[in-house]
């Protein structure tokens, strides 16, 4: 009959309950992953996005970055703050730099939830790039408690300069003293990582010339 016909067998009923575990051809061992937030007391933390201002484009534009927290994170032992923000999901960085007193907030085209500002090194794409960055929160009061906390992380700052005896209109001073490198610096740097990657393929080369002989 059609009763009989839709009633599972035993050998169905076995199939359905089987729950076979795969064990991994390859077992790889779990790994301690560093975020270089360790060392650092989160001092603020919320959702928001993130643009850039494509200089480059013709014509210029504002450029999505990526929606995501942005946090305000304190270093436990040199005192500087710094800005970093990650996507949702893959967690790749959209901004990274330091906050230092010169920087500025300001109003984005009128928008109380939205603000713009300048920095001289971020490492967001890890060479260090000038920025004009905008951030939009999800209301106005949340825009202005990051204000608040952003306006207090630059007077921490300064005093830890001024106590530093560090030169506050000298921006590469100041990048430099936040523990970043100025682009000057980072150019020079990586010209040298990159002469001591030749020299040590000529002294490869020359070894291999010697075991032939």
């Amino acid at each position: 009959t059609d009763q009989e016909d839709h009633e599972p067998t035993a050998d169905n009923t076995e199939d359905s309950n089987h729950d076979p575990q795969f064990e991994p051809i390859v077992s790889l061992p779990e790994q301690d992953v560093k975020t270089l937030e360790e060392d650092e007391e989160e001092l603020f933390k919320m959702r928001a996005k993130l643009y850039r201002f494509a200089s480059e484009n013709d014509p210029p534009e504002w450029k999505e970055r990526g929606t995501g927290d942005v946090k305000l994170l304190k270093h436990k032992e040199k005192g500087t703050i710094r800005l970093l923000m990650r996507r949702d999901r893959t967690l790749k960085i959209c901004a990274n730099h330091h906050i230092f007193p010169v920087m500025e907030l300001k109003p984005n085209a009128g928008s109380d939830r939205a603000w713009v500002w300048n920095t001289l090194a971020d490492y967001a794409d890890e060479s260090p790039k000038q920025e004009l960055l905008a951030i939009r929160f999800l209301n106005a009061e949340n825009a202005q408690k990051f204000k608040v906390k952003f306006d207090e992380c630059k007077e921490e700052v300064r005093k830890v300069l001024e106590k530093s005896g560090e030169d506050l209109d000298n921006e590469n001073q100041v990048v430099e003293k936040l523990g970043g490198l100025s682009v000057k610096d980072k150019v020079s740097a990586e010209k040298e990582d990159k002469k001591e990657s030749e020299k040590k393929k000529d002294e490869k080369k020359e070894l291999k010339a010697e075991e032939k002989n």
